[in-house]
C-alpha cells in the first residue's frame, strides 16, 4: 500500500512555536523533488515534545498541504496504548493516509504486549492502515518476527518500518510474513540492501536535506536498476552519517537550516550540536553542493 521514499518529515520551530509556513514550504520542497510520502510527527519530528495539540495541527497541516498528491502516513505511537489509540484516532479523522506507531518505550512489554498493543489499535480505526515502527535502540525491545507475522494476519497493518540495523531480521521477517507485511528501511544506509531483499522503500531521515537524491536511490530500486542502486546508496552515505553524528533530528535540523530551509531551533532536552561536529556536518553538505 505504501512504498517509495517517504520523508520522516521534521518539524520546524520558531519562537517556540510550531512554524506552519516552513512546514507546508518544507511539504511542497519534498514534493517537488520526489519524495512519495510524508511522515510528520514521528521521532524525527520531535513528536516527544509536542503537545497534544500541536501533534494534531501539525497533522493536519500535513494534509492539506499535500491535498493527496502523496500520502500522509502520521505518527502516533505511545507507550500507552490508550494514548496510541487516541492519537490514530485522531489523524484519522483529520484525514491522514495511515499511521507510523512506534513499539511502546521505555516499560518494555512481552511479545505478547506488543501483539496487544497494536491489535486494540487497529481495532480502534478499522480500516485504517497501520505501519509499525520497530527500532530497538529507542524502544528497549525488538519487534520479533515471528510476532510481526501475527501481526500481518491483522488487516489493517500492512508495514513495518524495520530500523534494527540487522539484516538477518530482515531476512527472518521475509521468512515469516513472505508478503504480506511491506518491509521500508528505517535505516538510510541499509535502503539498498533491505530493498534488494524485497523491502518496498524507506522512511528517511536523509530525505529532509536530500529528497531527490533519496527518490532517485529507490526508484532505481523499485526499477530493478541495482548498479544504479549501489552508486547511488553509496554516493549518499558521507551525508547519511553526517546526519547521525548527534542525536537525530539535531543533525538534519541543522542542515536544514543551513539551506535556509528552516529555523536552528530545537527543543529541550535536544540542544545544538558540538563545533566540532558542526564542522564534519558543514564540510559533507559543502562536498555534495547542498550548502556553498
Amino acid at each position: 500500500m505504501f512504498s517509495g521514499s517517504l520523508v520522516a518529515l521534521v518539524t520546524p520551530f520558531k519562537n517556540g512555536k510550531v512554524d506552519e509556513e516552513r512546514l507546508a514550504d518544507l511539504i511542497e520542497w519534498q514534493i517537488r523533488n520526489g519524495t512519495q510520502g510524508i511522515v510528520p510527527c514521528g521521532t524525527t519530528g520531535e513528536s516527544a515534545t509536542l503537545s497534544h495539540e500541536e501533534h494534531t495541527r501539525v497533522i493536519r497541516l500535513a494534509v492539506e498541504v499535500t491535498k493527496k498528491r502523496v500520502p500522509v502516513i502520521a505518527g502516533t505511537g505511545s507507550n500507552a496504548t490508550a494514548e496510541a489509540i487516541r492519537l490514530t484516532r485522531e489523524a484519522q479523522e483529520v484525514g491522514a493516509d495511515g499511521a507510523l506507531m512506534i513499539s511502546p518505550y521505555y516499560n518494555r512489554p512481552t511479545q505478547e504486549g506488543i501483539y496487544k498493543h497494536y491489535k486494540a489499535v487497529a481495532e480502534a480505526v478499522r480500516r485504517f492502515p497501520i505501519i509499525f515502527y520497530n527500532i530497538p535502540g529507542r524502544t528497549g525491545s525488538n519487534i520479533e518476527p515471528l510476532t510481526m507475522a501475527r501481526l500481518a494476519e491483522i488487516d489493517n497493518i500492512v508495514g513495518v518500518k524495520e530500523a534494527s540495523g540487522s539484516i538477518d531480521q530482515v531476512l527472518n521477517i521475509l521468512s515469516a510474513c513472505g508478503d504480506r507485511l511491506a518491509i521500508l528501511s528505517g535505516e538510510d544506509s541499509l535502503t539498498f540492501s533491505m530493498m534488494s531483499l524485497g523491502g518496498k522503500g524507506v522512511i528517511s531521515t536523509a530525505a529532509n536535506v536530500a529528497p531527490r537524491e533519496m527518490a532517485d536511490l529507490v526508484n532505481a530500486c523499485l526499477g530493478t536498476q541495482w548498479e544504479r542502486a549501489a552508486q547511488l546508496q553509496i554516493k549518499l552515505l558521507p551525508l547519511i552519517r553526517a546526519l547521525f553524528l548527534e542525536t537525530n533530528p539535531i543533525p538534519a535540523k541543522t542542515a536544514l537550516s543551513l539551506m535556509s530551509k528552516c529555523e536552528l531551533e530545537l527543543r529541550l532536552p535536544l540542544v545544538p550540536m558540538a563545533e566540532a561536529n558542526l564542522a564534519k556536518l558543514k564540510a559533507v553538505l559543502k562536498e555534495h553542493g547542498f550548502i556553498g
